[in-house]
């Protein structure tokens, strides 16, 4: 998880910048209202919930985007089990800037937990193959890289993060080309032609397209899309071993182990970032 912040922490930064701004506007004038200026108290943010914990990392940037000398402390980690009840931590400082940044924390947390826990419950239910969860890219704009923190503190594996960092040939990028070896050969011109190093996957329907991609060559990846566990366990064996498997469509809770003891090294689920359910939890004072 420190690799992830380290990896994208100038792009959290942007977002937790645009979050606060979004919330806050010219000011909180509930609490100025109210409260005095230098007011000083303490916060405790309360589980309500059982699952995963994610976002306290998170957590601790935003404050401290508002006020570097707020100090949040916790015995608990991003990726613990936590119960209701759960002191996730406590915060201490300006009152003003703990409830100015309350609700944009919350809201993070709440929906990074949820999608830690739901991700978790699928990488278990797997967890006696070798095959990984992913995630995709069915993430709400804007909050992409947190809800992709949240798939990695679940246990997920992180698909690609956009249009730039990976190449993926899908069935619209096939069809407008009129066949796989067309795309294909595009594709490889134009990382030659651009000097790139990109991994390549490629999206295929059924076994047909399957055995054009392997004649073809020149990906990473062959994606098989929106086909039972028994097709796929007849295609495997026409792969070869250098070339990562993925399994998509319609995978759930109630398939997923069928799919991923087929032997595929992937299972992508969208599911895990635009259906999970936020977990509650609340910040009071104490």
């Amino acid at each position: 998880m420190n690799n992830f912040l380290n990896q994208h922490e100038e792009a959290l930064y942007v977002f937790i910048n645009h979050a606060l701004s979004e919330d806050i506007g010219q000011a909180d004038h509930s609490t100025r209202s109210t409260i005095a200026s230098d007011a000083l108290g303490t916060a405790q943010l309360i589980m309500k919930q059982e699952g995963v914990l994610a976002g306290l990392e998170l957590a601790k940037m935003i404050f401290n985007t508002l006020d570097k000398k707020v100090i949040l402390e916790s015995n608990v980690t991003d990726g613990d089990w936590v119960n209701p009840g759960t002191l996730v931590c406590t915060v201490s400082g300006s009152v003003h800037t703990l409830l100015a940044a309350e609700r944009v924390v919350l809201n993070c947390m709440q929906r990074m937990s949820g999608i830690a826990t739901f991700t978790r419950s699928f990488q278990e239910k797997i967890s006696h193959t070798n095959c990984k969860v992913l995630d995709t890219r069915k993430t709400t704009p804007n909050f992409r890289i947190p809800e992709k923190w949240a798939v990695s503190i679940g246990g997920g594996t992180n698909h690609r993060f956009g249009l730039y960092d990976a190449i993926m040939i899908k069935d619209n990028h096939i069809d407008f080309n009129g066949s796989i070896e067309a795309a294909l050969e595009s594709c490889k011109s134009y990382l030659q032609i651009n000097r790139l190093e990109l991994p390549v996957i490629v999206e295929t329907r059924n076994i047909d397209e399957v055995r054009q991609c392997i004649a073809v060559g020149g990906m990473n990846r062959i994606l098989l899309d929106n086909m039972t566990p028994e097709q796929i366990a007849k295609i495997l064996p026409l792969i070869p071993g250098s070339i990562e498997t993925e399994a998509s469509g319609n995978i759930d809770l109630n398939n997923v182990v069928e799919y991923a003891e087929t032997g595929v090294d992937f299972v992508s689920v969208g599911a895990i970032t635009h259906s999970a359910i936020p977990l509650d939890m609340s910040l009071v004072s104490g």
